[in-house]
């Protein structure tokens, strides 16, 4: 089900003890979020559970962010991101997130664990201007080309500094 949310300019701060944590299906889909998810996001655990984790997109997030993060813990890696969420009130929420496979005793992919955590304001300060150049691009490109036209321009930052996303992240 996809709701119409209008975002705001209310943000909610995590605090230096909280983490958000939850879990999905491989399909993306929560099978469980921690009371902090909860609180955070809006929700109650009901709305949640089932819906899709992007249930808390915020428009402000660049389309191929997620697609890095999809390839890497698809490829069975695990990734770590800046990531500005949309609660279900229309507040904004900024974590640092690091997503990371679970696996059945052959090695299948069961799913998905993520642990969220406070973000340092520098990291959210380098990744605002980023992001929100990456998503004009998406929207300048159109849906069809939208990923290609933002991954660009997240490569040609990761080129300039000689990094791969995950060093960015983990530096700033």
């Amino acid at each position: 089900m996809k709701r119409q949310i209008t975002p705001t300019t209310v943000e909610k701060v995590m605090r230096e003890d909280d983490f958000i944590v939850s879990m999905t299906d491989p399909k993306g889909r929560l099978t469980y979020g921690n009371r902090i998810f909860i609180e955070f996001s809006g929700y109650s655990e009901a709305e949640l559970l089932g819906s899709q984790h992007n249930i808390v997109r915020h428009p402000d997030m660049p389309r191929a962010v997620f697609k890095l993060l999809w390839d890497k813990i698809s490829n069975k890696e695990e990734c770590f991101a800046y990531v500005k969420n949309l609660a279900k009130d229309g507040s904004f929420y900024w974590v640092f997130t690091n997503v990371t496979p679970t696996f059945d005793p052959s090695g299948n992919v069961t799913g998905y664990f993520s642990v969220r955590r406070k973000p340092k304001l520098s990291g959210i300060e380098a990744v605002t201007p980023l992001y929100a150049a990456m998503v004009e691009a998406e929207r300048k490109a159109g849906a069809a080309n939208a990923i290609e036209a933002s991954t660009k321009i997240l490569l040609d930052v990761l080129k300039e500094k000689g990094m791969s996303y995950d060093e960015l992240v983990l530096a700033i």
